[in-house]
């Protein structure tokens, strides 16, 4: 019994630690995530049940605390009351406390029942899962031990290291930290290096900022995300529904005014019309301005600031970008059309007609502006509706 019933060589316990720890963090991201905290997907009883399970076993988390902390994170992202924002409480304390953070929020009552809401309230979570939270760790522990015997404690720990580390550490962590964005969402978030084996898609957490509600996280053709293809597979054996996928654009060619298809389309997509905005019209005049300006080093750093929103940027980068874009024209003049672009569909009060009027107003500025990346760009505009 000293390797446990299955007996397995070296590399087949790394196997059994893999497979164990990645039917976990598929777990969290199809169950937990986007199943319960978003409600991106409806799931089938039976898969449904196998998660919670399964999460009871290695985690110990329950469903209404890690729905309720999430939800809260999304609500009061990168504030104080977010409970784990490595731009408040700093890097380090995130990556290396994270789950000593969820463990505190966990014991707020108010978060729980603010933002707990819709989770699971069934006989086996009043009488097991919840009272007995540790209970299920203890149980993996002896399932371990008897099947991989004493390899089996180092797989076991490993298992309660792994959402530990990689959810609450690098998650929520390093993806408000380090990275790339796609989008100016209202928060920091990144996308981390594609590790979609090690975490399920989780590490496209900018595009999941962008889009919450979305079952899906990939929104760049070259994005893989490994728990979408999971819910694609239950979907086709009926066990998933998805219920929302991120906003697409498409453009109709024959159209050449901005009617209430164009507004719907930009709000809903408003995230990748600016994407759309910095790529094609930011972008180009500062490479052109700076290929025409007799000191090209003083924009080494510039083009971040350029593309940040302004939200994000504090008050010696705005002054900064100020003072860099005093004497440059055409650039500061794009980049001033796109504050009042963003200004329009921030106007909550106002209605369907005003909204229109004011980006037809906004195009014909644009138009007259002489900026010919911003002419093509506001013929692109018009032509915009969703998929």
């Amino acid at each position: 019994m000293l390797y446990g019933l299955l007996n397995l060589s070296f590399w087949g316990y790394v196997f059994a630690m893999l497979l164990l720890t990645h039917i976990t963090i598929v777990s969290v991201t199809i169950y937990l995530h986007r199943h319960q905290a978003h409600r991106a997907l409806d799931l089938h009883s039976a898969p449904a049940h196998f998660f919670r399970f399964w999460l009871w076993l290695t985690t110990g988390m329950r469903t209404k605390a890690w729905a309720a902390i999430h939800r809260k994170h999304h609500a009061r992202v990168e504030t104080a009351s977010d409970p784990h924002s490595p731009q408040v409480l700093g890097i380090k304390k995130v990556l290396w406390e994270g789950a000593e953070l969820y463990g505190k929020e966990a014991k707020n009552q108010e978060t729980l029942e603010r933002y707990g809401y819709g989770t699971p309230d069934d006989w086996i979570e009043r009488h097991l899962y919840t009272p007995h939270s540790d209970k299920g760790i203890f149980l993996m522990l002896a399932i371990d031990l008897l099947l991989f015997g004493v390899p089996g404690l180092t797989i076991w720990a490993i298992q309660m290291m792994w959402i530990p580390f990689f959810a609450a550490g690098v998650i929520n962590g390093i993806g408000h930290y380090f990275g790339y964005r796609n989008f100016e969402s209202q928060d920091a978030s990144r996308n981390i290096v594609p590790w979609g084996a090690l975490i399920g898609g989780e590490e496209l957490h900018n595009n999941h900022h962008a889009f919450g509600t979305s079952a899906k996280f990939s929104v760049k053709w070259w994005e893989f995300d490994l728990g979408w293809g999971y819910i694609k597979l239950l979907a086709m054996l009926k066990l998933a529904k998805v219920k929302k996928l991120p906003p697409k654009l498409k453009t109709i060619l024959d159209k050449e005014t901005v009617d209430l298809e164009t507004l719907r389309a930009l709000l809903a997509s408003r995230l990748h019309v600016m994407a759309n905005y910095t790529k094609e019209v930011i972008l180009p005049v500062l490479k052109e301005t700076r290929k025409q300006h007799p000191h090209p080093h003083m924009f080494r750093n510039i083009k971040r600031l350029l593309t940040r929103a302004d939200h994000l940027l504090d008050e010696p980068g705005k002054q900064s970008l100020f003072r860099f874009l005093e004497d440059k024209h055409h650039l500061k003049e794009v980049y001033h059309y796109r504050e009042k672009l963003q200004l329009i569909w921030n106007r909550t009060t106002a209605n369907q007609k005003e909204l229109i009027d004011a980006l037809q107003e906004w195009c014909k500025q644009a138009e007259a502006s002489g900026v010919e990346t911003l002419r093509r760009f506001v013929e692109k505009l018009r032509r915009y509706a969703l998929v």
